[in-house]
């Protein structure tokens, strides 16, 4: 979802010495809009959190990934944008005066973020020229769970919705093709031999690719993790996708998710296979922008500080 989609102002800047600058009013009015954004966004997840309610999307987001809800709620403007009148941010972590106004510091937080940059920009690069890959059928959620009882799987409190012998008779008969370190690295050990391939954090720029549901997800994982450096209006935009996407990795599962509203796509048959690669394609293409979007920004992080872009 784009800022003009959810609701949110576009950006506006105008142009001062040294870079893009948005005046009170505007950065008020983008600050504001964010966090009722994202307070809409979060407003079930919070409900079930005060009554210990579990959720098999939305605690996936809080949980695998560590941004909190108060993070995301949180409204920077990031790299290369001077707040005017805005004397209050100079009580923020590693921002500075700049002429008219206060910007983030970028080449102190690089002191120390230097190689989060230069790696998330080599994955960016990647999946972005690489040719996306349909053929999972999201087998890896399914290896996640292989030879194991019903109270030993990841998510007891949920239930499968097939017999453990089911599940193992799917994934051999279906096969293994995960190219993601980050899903491989939970096979149980009866799964991973059957994987066509090691994925591992050495290998990941070479085997990462847009069609992988992970892939897309983590999309969100680069934006925050160079919070403050991209504009939080881009980090919820990855946040949706995630989202969009979690809801299909665990409607494909075996976990019998139904009584979340979630109907399963069976992937143990050719009827679901062949829905799971279409969503697949549409999630994909919902990445591509964002995609762009994001590498614009990890690019002029590097190219403005002259920070090494191998």
């Amino acid at each position: 979802m784009t800022a003009e989609s959810s609701g949110a102002p576009e950006p506006v800047a105008i142009e001062r010495s040294g870079g893009a600058a948005l005046e009170r009013s505007e950065w008020i009015a983008r600050r504001d809009a964010h966090h009722e954004r994202v307070d809409a966004l979060l407003a079930e997840h919070r409900w079930r959190s005060t009554r210990g309610i579990k959720h098999p999307v939305e605690d996936f987001l809080f949980e695998y990934y560590t941004y909190r809800p108060y993070q995301l709620r949180r409204w920077h403007p990031g790299h290369g944008v001077t707040l005017v009148d805005a004397d209050e941010w100079l009580a923020e972590r590693d921002h500075h005066r700049a002429g008219a106004g206060v910007r983030l510091d970028t080449a102190t937080i690089l002191r120390t973020r230097g190689r989060t940059v230069t790696q998330t920009l080599a994955l960016l690069r990647a999946t972005t020229d690489r040719r996306p890959q349909f053929g999972c059928f999201g087998m890896h959620e399914w290896a996640m769970v292989d030879g194991l009882s019903t109270g030993e799987v990841r998510h007891p409190q949920i239930g499968l919705r097939l017999a453990p012998k089911e599940i193992s008779a799917t994934l051999r008969d279906v096969g293994v093709r995960c190219t993601h370190v980050d899903a491989y690295r939970f096979f149980t050990p009866a799964a991973k031999p059957l994987n066509d391939c090691v994925p591992t954090r050495e290998n990941q720029v070479d085997l990462d690719q847009p069609g992988c549901l992970h892939v897309g997800m983590d999309l969100y994982k680069s934006a925050y993790k160079l919070s403050p450096m991209i504009g939080s209006e881009l980090i919820v935009d990855c946040f949706e996708l995630a989202r969009r996407i979690r809801v299909l990795d665990m409607r494909a599962s075996p976990y019998d998710v139904s009584s979340f509203g979630l109907p399963a796509v069976a992937v143990e048959t050719a009827a679901g296979r062949s829905e799971y690669a279409a969503e697949q394609r549409e999630l994909a293409d919902a990445a591509r922008p964002l995609r762009a979007r994001l590498l614009a920004a990890v690019e002029a992080i590097v190219d403005v500080l002259g920070h090494p872009q191998t």
